[in-house]
């Protein structure tokens, strides 16, 4: 079986029969009929009011030969993981599942607007345009000029976004105009089930409005490719569709006009098709006329699953990089479970998952505004209650460490000289530490070893990765936030293949590695970092 959805997996009456070296049996645990759905193909059908995810809530139990160990339900996350891509479609929901783990777990809602009356051993967090998150856990022994430690992510993919009037008609085919958000592979974006998924603006009673998230789960849109026999040059001159004009997904056929719902089904209303709208408004369970407005993506149906001929892959959409965003959600949340966990914590935990960076991050929700460096001003100042001393921000800053969190590029069994020769990141073999001289990476010797030295104490594997001198290199939110606020960084990411295509792919044990390499650096960098002292 090359591909299933976790709910298939927990629907199988029988072990996997696989190789020696790897895994040999996985035990499945019953899901409560509340918290699951029928999947059949792309389509799902609602069998609860519990949430609508592919994949189930129990963990999947693995025992490997090698190492004769059970891991139980507490000790992977990769279940979960596949639970958080498919209910994350876009940055918004992202953001949304996100707030509601940390509700769950205990986390307090803040309000930027508002002012702040923070204790020592609080949780809390806030959001930003419901795009990007900050939550942090304040250690019991946090004092003026405490440190943060944080890791930071991004909560968008490159994808298709409709543009603000998206309706137009060709060839009888109802169109649907839209643009491209960053850098993807888009022709991977053709002959794929596609739908939509944001946020829409209602209106609310006495003249107030509603913000609401919409998913539309069945297949809604399509951009099909045009048949060899009226390309045939196709596999010889490659295929280098216009994104203006060739990009463009279809929503359905164009009405005749004899029909008697012509006008109402072909009329576009304030740039969008009445019958898209009609779509959002069936299941936003409103009128269409109470929809104001709308900011929506074009996204892929198909679910997250495990594949490979051991399940040893993800195979996903949005693995870059809502994958490290979810390690980094769990491993803040998991680091601080009991009292116990912060009673000897002198430090700020924090995480910061930003919006726009695979657009460079230049927005409000974005790592390129202040953010973060705002929020730790105002933990500094709530917690400094009749301090009057000098620098205390400035202080915290300094002693303050990064881990920017982004999907690495392992290398291509059939473009292996597309790396360096001797930084080749594989999958299932740990983090990769990102290094580039010209600062497109924020690592320094110091960074890399210091986040090294963590792993290296609860026995977890890193790798190395340097681009090619003949390539250029890419880049991440690192460097914007070390410059920006002046902290220490090292980037970081867990391997992948395919990136920016409309499915991706991960190595399952790397989750969960470096799930448990970001718990550690919370758990373990405040001893880390005394043993080294750079500037003194």
């Amino acid at each position: 079986m090359a591909a299933m959805t976790r709910l298939q997996l927990l629907q199988h009456h029988r072990p996997f029969q696989v190789s020696k070296s790897s895994v040999i049996m996985a035990k499945f645990a019953q899901l409560p009929t509340s918290s699951y759905q029928n999947c059949c193909g792309n389509r799902f059908r609602r069998i609860s009011s519990g949430r609508s995810f592919c994949s189930g809530s129990d963990q999947i139990q693995i025992q490997t030969v090698e190492s004769g160990v059970l891991a139980g339900s507490s000790s992977s996350i990769v279940g979960d993981l596949l639970d958080y891509l498919n209910e994350s479609w876009t940055q918004f929901h992202a953001t949304a599942e996100a707030k509601r783990q940390l509700i769950a777990a205990g986390f307090h809602l803040l309000n930027e607007n508002e002012e702040w009356d923070l204790k020592p051993g609080g949780r809390y967090f806030f959001t930003r345009n419901m795009s990007s998150l900050v939550a942090f856990a304040v250690g019991e022994k946090c004092r003026v000029g405490s440190g943060f430690h944080i890791i930071a992510a991004h909560t968008d993919s490159p994808c298709l976004k409709l543009k603000p009037k998206s309706a137009s008609s060709k060839s009888g085919f109802l169109m649907v105009n839209v643009q491209t958000y960053g850098g993807g592979l888009w022709h991977t974006w053709f002959d794929r089930d596609l739908s939509v998924a944001g946020r829409v603006i209602l209106k609310g009673s006495g003249g107030s409005f509603l913000h609401k998230l919409v998913k539309v789960k069945r297949p809604l849109l399509r951009v099909p490719t045009l048949a060899i026999h009226l390309d045939r040059t196709v596999n010889s001159d490659g295929f280098k569709p216009n994104l203006e004009t060739q990009l463009l997904p279809f929503l359905g056929r164009k009405m005749e006009e004899s029909s008697q719902d012509f006008k109402e089904k072909n009329s576009v209303k304030d740039g969008h098709h009445p019958l898209l709208l009609q779509i959002l408004s069936k299941e936003l369970d409103c009128n269409s006329d109470d929809i104001v407005t709308v900011e929506l993506n074009v996204c892929d149906t198909q679910p997250s699953c495990l594949g490979g001929g051991n399940n040893e892959f993800i195979f996903s959409g949005r693995l870059d990089n809502l994958a490290s965003s979810f390690c980094a959600l769990r491993a803040l949340v998991d680091s601080c479970k009991l009292p116990s966990d912060l009673s000897n914590e002198d430090a700020v935990r924090m995480i910061a998952l930003f919006d726009n960076e695979e657009v460079g991050s230049g927005s409000v929700q974005g790592a390129g505004a202040p953010t973060m460096f705002q929020a730790m001003r105002r933990i500094t100042a709530s917690l400094a209650t009749g301090y009057v001393g000098e620098g205390s921000v400035e202080r915290a800053i300094r002693q303050s460490f990064l881990v920017s969190a982004d999907m690495a590029h392992g290398v291509h069994p059939n473009y292996p000289d597309k790396h360096e020769e001797h930084h080749r990141p594989e999958l299932h073999k740990g983090l990769v530490i990102k290094h580039n001289a010209n600062q497109r990476y924020a690592t320094s010797g110091v960074t890399a070893f210091l986040f090294k030295e963590v792993g290296k104490i609860h026995n977890l594997p890193t790798q190395e990765f340097v681009v090619r001198n003949d390539m250029g290199c890419g880049s991440t939110i690192g460097p914007i936030l070390a410059s920006g606020v002046g902290i220490r960084t090292v980037d970081c990411g867990i391997p992948q293949l395919s990136m920016h295509s409309v499915r991706e792919i991960c190595g399952k044990d790397d989750i969960d590695t470096a799930y448990k390499h970001f718990k550690a650096f919370y758990q373990s960098f405040s001893s880390v970092d005394r043993k080294l002292n750079v500037d003194i």
